[in-house]
């Protein structure tokens, strides 16, 4: 990711016909601030550079958030399903792994990687004896480069709302959109 310069910040905010006090007030910055950044006399810290960057995203109108990619139906299994009934589900989705819900809030994920080597005996046993953790969530308004920074890391990200579980997101989802 290249960082814009200074001159790259102040070009951009003229091409969308924005004052450095409109700028600010959609950063949530103060206006001298943003003066300063685009005078080169201070280097902003990475989350306020993020928020001026969003800021003139917004502007131009092409910011994709993870309410356009998410997926609101999403498969999951609770903590107390069995073993054997979360590795149905995975099979019949044809999904390798899911979110683990508990009343509509993300508490772990299963896979199968999770269950490699488990016994025959061990198929009645509740999901939570063998989840991982729960996936990364975000808002329904995280921007793209937020989700796809965390599917780096992980299988899939869950939106919430107010801890609510309402999408997911995986990287075939970001491709889909992208490609």
């Amino acid at each position: 990711m290249d960082l814009p310069t200074p001159a790259d910040l102040r070009e951009k905010r003229h091409q969308l016909g924005l004052t450095q006090s409109e700028l600010a007030d959609r950063a949530d910055v103060s206006q001298p601030l943003i003066a300063r950044i685009e005078g080169g006399d201070v280097d902003p810290r990475l989350s306020t550079l993020r928020r001026i960057v969003n800021a003139l995203q917004e502007a131009e109108g092409n910011v994709l958030r993870a309410r356009d990619l998410m997926h609101d139906e999403i498969i999951a299994v609770a903590p107390d399903d069995a073993v054997k009934d979360a590795v149905r589900r995975m099979n019949k989705e044809a999904y390798s792994q899911l979110p683990v819900l508990e009343h509509g809030r993300p508490v772990g994920s299963i896979s199968q990687s999770d269950l490699v080597g488990v016994e025959e005996d061990a198929r009645d046993k509740p999901v939570s004896e063998f989840m991982a953790e729960s996936f990364p969530t975000v808002s329904a308004n995280a921007n793209i480069d937020e989700v796809r920074h965390l599917l780096e890391y992980y299988k899939a990200v869950m939106v919430t709302e107010g801890g609510d579980a309402v999408g997911i997101i995986t990287e075939a989802d970001v491709a889909s959109r992208l490609g």
